[in-house]
């Protein structure tokens, strides 16, 4: 655990409103990969934070603004926490644990959940995923818990991956006989006809960012042989109709471009022993002007229903490149 060098009075590490602060690592082993290749995860922090930092051996000085001095030291601790149970600390983490500093808790001290890792994970044969925001943290505790969740919000912020993720890790466990993973084709309409080849052929685009995160949680070999056993169906929604779905983890992904009668008939195929998770950005739907859309629908319906949560993503949980949080920012309040 690093130690925090404290000083005998506040007042001697206080220069013209700008903290100092020391940190001292104790494992120096893991001080590379917390660093990263040329320090650039320093010089990240620093850019995000406008903070100095600067590492001698295994002890670490941190030059800013008292916040902003406070949360680099917690970014670090956090990073250090993470490569001390075993977890990979890269570009994407140090992002993500900057993001969740930025997130004050609700008494306005900083989350704990920085300097302290998550202790909820997903572990699937490929890797093992921890949360990377607050409201991921609280994502996967609902996809281990409930048995209906709906994950709102902005692309980029881990729905579909995570419920994919719990998905494989569920059906290699015996928990689920079989993963259901659908979405919309095309429009809410799903007019496939003048696209070339047979229905799978037609509908395979559409379909390929769910294919994408299978091959990200298993070997290809295993996906190819599940899909073909029947234990993976990936299918667009219309297949859905007169089913009814037991023993089986079903997701629906982009539910945003489902009409009121497509939800209500996907969310009835719910049956004993499953789970089922839909995934969709409220404020981006491509169906036809003056169409509700069915996820706003069912939202507005089943707000509080015991055993069913939803779960509400911001920009500010988008974690992939730093840019696609402020452009989702920009582009808020639209009608794109």
């Amino acid at each position: 655990m690093p130690k925090l060098i404290l000083p005998p009075a506040l007042d001697d590490h206080l220069i013209e409103g700008r903290a100092r602060l020391e940190l001292d690592f104790d494992q120096p082993y893991l001080l590379g990969p917390l660093f990263g290749d040329y320090d650039r995860h320093l010089v990240m922090i620093e850019d995000r934070l406008g903070v100095h930092i600067n590492a001698r051996g295994n002890r670490v000085m941190i030059e800013g603004e008292p916040d902003s001095a406070a949360r680099a030291r917690d970014v670090l601790v956090g990073l250090y926490n993470r490569l001390d149970q075993g977890q990979d600390v890269d570009a994407a983490a140090v992002e993500a644990v900057i993001g969740m500093a930025n997130q004050p808790a609700l008494d306005g001290i900083i989350s704990s959940d920085v300097a302290r890792p998550s202790s909820i994970m997903i572990r699937t044969r490929k890797k093992t995923i921890v949360p990377r925001s607050t409201v991921q943290t609280q994502y996967m505790e609902a996809l281990g818990r409930d048995d209906m969740i709906f994950a709102l919000g902005p692309a980029g912020t881990g729905k579909t991956y995570l419920a994919v993720a719990q998905a494989v890790a569920m059906l290699i466990s015996g928990q689920v006989d079989r993963l259901i993973l659908s979405r919309p084709a095309v429009e809410a309409g799903e007019r496939l006809g003048f696209l070339p080849g047979d229905m799978k052929e037609k509908v395979d685009p559409y379909l390929r960012p769910l294919y994408d995160a299978l091959y990200d949680m298993l070997p290809t070999e295993q996906v190819e042989r599940r899909i073909a056993s029947g234990e993976i169906e990936i299918a667009p929604i219309a297949f859905m109709r007169g089913r009814t779905l037991s023993d089986a983890f079903v997701i629906l992904d982009e539910a945003q471009n489902t009409t009121a009668m497509q939800m209500k008939m996907f969310l009835t195929r719910f049956g004993m022993r499953s789970r089922m998770v839909i995934c969709g950005d409220p404020n981006q739907t491509d169906l036809p002007k003056g169409t509700e859309s069915g996820l706003n629908d069912a939202v507005d319906k089943l707000e509080g229903i015991p055993k069913l949560s939803m779960i509400r993503f911001s920009s500010k949980d988008v974690v992939r490149h730093p840019l696609v949080g402020r452009i989702v920012e920009a582009y808020e309040g639209t009608g794109y």
